[in-house]
């Protein structure tokens, strides 16, 4: 029978973990801190970064939850985070992408400090990740890891596939499966959009991380028996329903737990751990500001 992995139980342990650390922390009279920028009128934005300040407060992080106007000048942006970064109440910074087109996300990554880049994605802990010393490890492909353990999932000698190579999770997925150590030493093969006959290399798969963000792109004639199948996709599409929506993953679940031994749901798979992970991150860079050692491994 085909192991339901269900990240919704995983990401409760992490904050249970997460709310511990804050505790020990608090001995130190430490409280971590993470500010939360919103510069978009997107209904999907403002749900995402109010369920992140929703999560803090449960396991005891403060917040600091700053709005601008999505017509608001760029330099606005700039200088919040100029703000945020000199304010040492604040350990960690988070912006909520997408930014306004006339906003350069990628200046809005280097302007964070590093060690207040909870999400990971500053070049300076993207080049610690690829030389394997990460400082913080970017939120989803972390949470992926930690799925992978509860499950048991052994990664040293396997096939890994990662549909994607999204700077946020294909890329450092694929990083953190070559790495050396747990989680890691697999053979890892990247695809794309470019990626000629895409369905013989995800049946190689001993592993298969789906985050290319096309709804049901991987079925289960694409996936090898036995495989262990991580969705990473949440996409919207019509439903005759009430809502006139459902949520789908890039992965087609129906065909494809006929053919994997471990898959994770959309929704209750991989979401809830890339939120647990970045309360997981904010802990961590408390302590590496505070000089005190963190209760998280």
């Amino acid at each position: 029978m085909t192991e339901i992995i269900d990240g919704n139980a995983v990401a409760e342990d992490v904050r249970g973990d997460v709310s511990d650390a804050v505790d020990a922390l608090a001995e130190s009279d430490v409280t971590p801190t993470l500010a939360t920028v919103l510069m978009s009128d997107d209904p999907a934005s403002e749900t995402y970064v109010s369920m992140k300040q929703n999560d803090c407060e449960e396991v005891g992080i403060d917040t600091v939850d700053v709005e601008l106007d999505s017509d608001a000048d760029a330099a606005e942006l700039y200088d919040t985070i100029d703000e945020l970064n000199a304010d040492d109440d604040v350990n960690g910074i988070l912006v909520q992408m997408p930014v306004p087109d006339h906003v350069d996300d990628r200046r809005v990554l280097r302007s964070i400090d590093p060690e207040k880049d909870v999400d990971g994605l500053h070049p300076e802990n993207i080049g610690r990740l690829v030389a394997g010393d990460a400082r913080y490890k970017p939120c989803t492909p972390h949470g992926i890891q930690r799925l992978l353990e509860a499950a048991e999932v052994e990664t040293e000698g396997k096939e890994a596939v990662v549909v994607g190579r999204s700077r946020l999770v294909g890329k450092p997925m694929a990083n953190l499966f070559i790495q050396y150590g747990d989680g890691g030493n697999a053979t890892t093969t990247v695809c794309h959009s470019r990626t000629e006959d895409l369905a013989a290399k995800t049946r190689e798969a001993d592993i298969l991380v789906a985050a290319a963000g096309v709804p049901e792109m991987i079925d289960g004639s694409m996936i090898g028996e036995g495989a262990v199948v991580i969705d990473v996709g949440i996409n919207q599409v019509d439903a005759d329903n009430e809502k006139g929506y459902e949520l789908v993953g890039d992965v087609d679940f129906d065909s494809a737990k006929e053919q994997a031994s471990a898959i994770t749901p959309v929704p209750g798979g991989v979401g809830p751990m890339t939120r647990a992970m970045l309360l997981y991150n904010t802990v961590n860079a408390a302590a590496v500001q505070s000089g005190v050692e963190s209760a998280l491994d």
